[in-house]
């Protein structure tokens, strides 16, 4: 996902069909695949996250490597990492500022990963919009109380991949929506 004329900013996530994506600040499926598909796409950009995003990581996957992290935090004292990449911001869009200063490359990528309000800032946001998403669908039914955004009509979706197995049990398939 490099621009052509500047950096662009992805979003990703898993839901079921109904778009729940959590349950009680987990994700209430395994899915290995979705977590590689992850791991690959967003390794080498800087990823955006809400504070309860990052507690929602096991503590030894925080911070997530190979990637700057920024967490979205009116509490960034509650924010632990390495100290070599996790980063705090009191807003969306002074994590975006935070994460266009890390990047490498001037038509780089950076993602979302999360929550819900992290989403709703990225897509609301006017001078750096989210331009594509890549979404997960896994087929269980699920409670939870955490829902994923709803993409309207000006974004067209492509299936990435066929329904499969995974690993773990439930089925899965990927899709990549951009803005038309």
């Amino acid at each position: 996902m490099i621009g052509p004329n500047g950096p662009t900013v992805g979003a990703i996530w898993a839901q079921n069909p109904q778009g729940i994506i959590g349950k009680d600040g987990t994700i209430p499926w395994h899915v290995p695949e979705d977590l590689r598909f992850f791991s690959s796409t967003t390794t080498g950009h800087p990823v955006i996250m809400g504070r309860r995003t990052w507690e929602s990581f096991p503590p030894r996957f925080r911070p997530l490597p190979g990637r700057p992290n920024i967490v979205v935090t009116s509490r960034p004292e509650t924010v632990a990492g390495d100290g070599d990449n996790v980063w705090t911001a009191a807003s969306y869009a002074q994590a975006l500022e935070l994460a266009l200063s890390l990047l490498d490359d001037p038509n780089g990528e950076i993602w979302a990963i999360g929550g819900t309000r992290i989403w709703a800032d990225a897509l609301a946001h006017e001078a750096l919009p989210l331009t594509r998403a890549y979404v997960t669908t896994v087929d269980l039914a699920v409670e939870g109380d955490t829902v994923a955004p709803r993409l309207d009509d000006t974004w067209r979706q492509r299936e990435l991949a066929d329904w499969a197995e995974s690993s773990k049990g439930p089925r899965f398939r990927m899709d990549e929506y951009t803005r038309r």
